[in-house]
């Protein structure tokens, strides 16, 4: 079973065929080996995949990011980041990195926050004479941060999919975010020793004040999530709501940059994105169930019978094949996909379904940022203007910084666990 499983899944894939139908007919491939081919199944089971109440979320955090990059949000994020350390050597890396963490506790998206701040960004950095290759690649690793501060869309997808507490993968994604933000400034600071580009003028204490004002608005959306979650004012899908009016009301009366001629773009643009990730997600139910009906669950747990007394060795070696997985397969599919494989391995062996999901999250975002099938990798190049070779070349050193991190949160969980029984 789980090498029908793994044969018709990457067999279709190698095809061509696009990751929703190739979990359809993973699923379908599974129904014909154990001789129990419905087609019933696989319409109930896609029916069941897309009727979570957990998955509204997601339409309102897409809709609530597209809101933001129309209103202003993004633009004056980075004002306030550049008001802040603009002036110092390498000024625009540690904007474009704090920038990043701010805008992560409002997109929950890797692609949203990459082509919003690099749309920005890019151009400035490279007319002041940064390295383009070293600039999109810092750009595109600041991006992978949004998945992991909340509020997280791919938390969402494996929450639903796992059965655990969406809150409690926001809280404990709050750290490791944190960790990678400051990795990036590590590694850019002995980067940037050698930068040669213009610096722009320190601002005055009233220029700072002034852009934190402007910002402030924007600002204060994180802080009303983390909250209201924190407080059980609201669930994670009653925030994602408060967050797409909230961007509306400051765009359309704050800001002002926002028109009512703008929503039906917007509005198209957030629903594009959103039945891109429910059919997806609406497909692998048929390949989850599949996979449980056929124990495949089980046959894994057999094969890695010796690890499961063994935590940290089980726990690195699925880090291994994550990370595998991440280089040829999209995030969202492959916590869809894998989730429900490795939970009862993972459980088990005694570890925290909401802590391995943090790390799982992690490290599959590591897989946007390396070729060949790096989303966000792609959305860089589309705004710089260079090929994947020479961002590769660029984003090498700051790839290495999240795999570091991630090496640093399996061998401390109590890195994730210690704030996570703080804040929950």
């Amino acid at each position: 079973m789980v090498a029908v499983f793994l044969g018709s899944l990457f067999g279709t894939l190698a095809l061509g065929v696009p990751i929703a139908f190739a979990l359809i007919l993973c699923g379908v491939a599974i129904m014909f080996t154990l001789n129990m081919l419905d087609a019933q199944i696989v319409a109930q089971n896609l029916i069941n995949g897309a009727n979570n109440f957990s998955l509204m979320a997601i339409p309102f955090f897409v809709l609530a990011g597209e809101l933001m990059n129309a209103g202003g949000i993004s633009k004056r994020i980075v004002e306030f980041a550049m008001s802040l350390v603009g002036h110092i050597r390498g000024g625009l890396g540690y904007v474009a990195i704090i920038a990043s963490i701010l805008f992560a506790g409002l997109s929950g998206s890797a692609v949203a926050d990459t082509a919003a701040l690099g749309a920005i960004l890019i151009p400035m950095m490279i007319a002041r004479g940064y390295d383009v290759n070293r600039s999109t690649g810092l750009i595109c690793a600041s991006g992978i941060i949004a998945p992991v501060i909340p509020p997280s869309i791919p938390m969402i997808i494996f929450g639903v999919t796992a059965g655990v507490s969406i809150t409690q993968l926001f809280m404990g994604g709050i750290v490791p975010g944190i960790m990678m933000g400051a990795g990036l400034i590590t590694a850019w600071t002995f980067i940037a020793r050698k930068d040669k580009s213009e610096l722009p003028k320190r601002q005055s204490s009233k220029e700072i004040l002034q852009s934190t004002t402007k910002a402030i608005w924007a600002l204060f959306l994180p802080v009303i999530i983390i909250g209201g979650l924190r407080g059980g004012i609201f669930t994670p899908t009653e925030a994602a709501v408060v967050a797409a009016f909230y961007a509306l009301f400051v765009g359309l009366f704050i800001y002002r940059e926002l028109q009512l001629k703008d929503l039906h773009n917007v509005l198209v643009a957030a629903a594009k994105t959103t039945a891109v990730v429910m059919f997806v997600a609406a497909a692998a139910m048929v390949s989850a169930w599949m996979i449980t009906v056929a124990d495949v669950p089980g046959q894994m747990a057999e094969a890695l019978g010796g690890l499961i007394e063994h935590p940290l060795m089980l726990l690195l070696l699925i880090n291994l094949i994550l990370l595998a997985i991440g280089l040829v397969m999209d995030l969202t599919p492959a916590i869809l996909i894998f989730t429900p494989v490795f939970l009862p391995l993972v459980k088990m062996a005694g570890i925290d379904p909401v802590y391995f999901g943090i790390i799982m999250v992690i490290n599959l975002c590591i897989g946007l940022i390396t070729p060949p099938v790096g989303t966000v990798l792609y959305v860089g190049c589309g705004i710089s203007k260079i090929n994947i070779i020479e961002l590769t070349k660029g984003i090498w050193p700051f790839v290495l910084v999240h795999i570091i991190v991630l090496i640093l949160l399996i061998l401390f969980p109590s890195i994730i666990m210690v704030p996570l029984d703080l804040l929950t």
